[in-house]
């Protein structure tokens, strides 16, 4: 297996022209973290990205900072923490989930879009992604955007490639936008609900005038060992973040509408922030190292009635991010020859009993044998995959950046 370490653009270029003229395909590897999402790869040479790293430019003032695409997440934090600043979509840490090592990197997040529990009120990563620079499956260095928030030059081929886990283009050079850091933090946490109680309440947190950045619920039976919390009895947890006075009269009025008779309790700064960054890693699943973990998207009204059938379908371990709306389920795995890891039960319990519910589920942790047998990414209607393959066709005509790893022969 060759592999090649590019040091900046041309090399880059060089790298996947002599990839396309061989006839063969490559794996773009930054940190290494994320190598196992996605379907498995066998190629013959891997691009290793890791020396394209560094800040290339950061304007505190302009809320905006340019990087080299594989320069380490931990880099970027340190660079902005001066400036009281970060990177408001909350990449996540998926080491200990995945089993695996490396160091997450800002490229890799975009290249898949990865976003924490801010989503709801920040939006995704592809919402903060300003421009790029990288090479094409055709070997041909592209740019798109700029460093500034509002570009309406060309076509806006960031939203594009986030989340196209590198089947599309090797990332050079990413611009992002960044945010002011809180000023405070509190989470509010209700006590003894049920998975109906809770949708109930973070329908009516996420819909309320108090900004809440983060709404979480933990079953009964979950934990999260850094927060604290072991074999919880069905919490719902939200984040108020801002000015301390503001957070604390949203704080109060949240309670009020909310806590009623119930068991609450409110976390500080510090508490907060380790909860919400368990919530972002996914550790209340991290602990079951023999289950397959599933992400699914689904309209937030369903995602805790929804989280409590599958598990009691399949005796899965389960929590609910984005008030409902995202649900990460841990499914054991049987030595049955027909073994699919879940995916017929969850793709059929997200369709619904009508065939018409909305959502889609992403296979994110599981041996390389079931990532290959089963579909890891949801199936796309034919006209939407016909699509998907010219879009790959145009950027990577010869198939040779990731082969294969969103969907089997692309």
């Amino acid at each position: 297996m060759t592999e090649l370490s590019p040091s900046n653009l041309d090399e880059l270029s060089e790298a996947i022209g002599e990839a396309l003229a061989a006839g063969e395909s490559v794996e773009l590897v930054g940190g290494g973290s994320k190598r196992g999402l996605g379907r498995p790869l066998q190629v013959p040479r891997i691009l290793d990205l890791s020396r394209l790293a560094g800040i290339r430019d950061y304007q505190p003032a302009e809320l905006v900072l340019t990087a080299a695409a594989a320069t380490p997440l931990a880099e970027i934090a340190a660079t902005l923490a001066p400036a009281r600043q970060m990177l408001a979509f909350e990449p996540p840490d998926w080491r200990r989930l995945l089993g695996g090592d490396g160091e997450p990197t800002l490229g890799g997040a975009l290249a898949c879009n990865l976003s924490g529990p801010r989503r709801i009120k920040a939006g995704a990563a592809r919402d903060h992604f300003l421009g790029f620079r990288g090479v094409s499956g055709r070997g041909e260095v592209f740019k798109s955007g700029g460093k500034v928030v509002k570009n309406v030059t060309g076509y806006d081929l960031s939203k594009l490639l986030a989340g196209s886990y590198g089947t599309l283009a090797a990332l050079e050079e990413v611009t992002v936008k960044v945010m002011p850091r809180p000023e405070h933090i509190e989470t509010v946490v209700l006590c003894g609900l049920n998975s109906s109680a809770a949708a109930a309440v973070m329908s009516r947190a996420l819909n309320s005038p108090y900004e809440v950045s983060g709404a979480a619920y933990l079953p009964a039976g979950a934990s999260i060992r850094s927060a604290g919390l072991t074999d919880v009895s069905g919490i719902a947890a939200f984040r108020l973040e801002g000015p301390a006075p503001s957070v604390g009269f949203r704080r109060e009025r949240l309670l009020a509408e909310l806590a009623a008779d119930r068991e609450r309790a409110v976390l500080d700064d510090d508490a907060s922030t380790t909860l919400w960054r368990a919530i972002r890693d996914v550790e209340p699943l991290a602990e079951h190292a023999d289950r397959v973990v599933w992400r699914i998207s689904v309209a937030p009204a369903r995602g805790a009635a929804l989280g409590e059938a599958i598990a009691r379908a399949a005796e899965a371990a389960w929590f609910a991010d984005w008030g409902g709306g995202l649900l990460w389920v841990a499914v054991a795995l049987s030595n049955e020859p027909a073994e699919d890891g879940g995916a017929g039960l969850i793709r059929a319990a997200i369709r619904g009993s009508d065939g018409h519910g909305g959502g889609h589920a992403t296979l994110i942790k599981a041996p390389a044998a079931l990532r290959r047998a089963v579909p890891v990414f949801e199936p796309q209607p034919p006209a939407l995959a016909a699509l998907s393959a010219r879009v790959k066709e145009s950027f990577d005509p010869r198939h040779i950046l990731n082969p294969g790893r969103m969907v089997e022969g692309s």
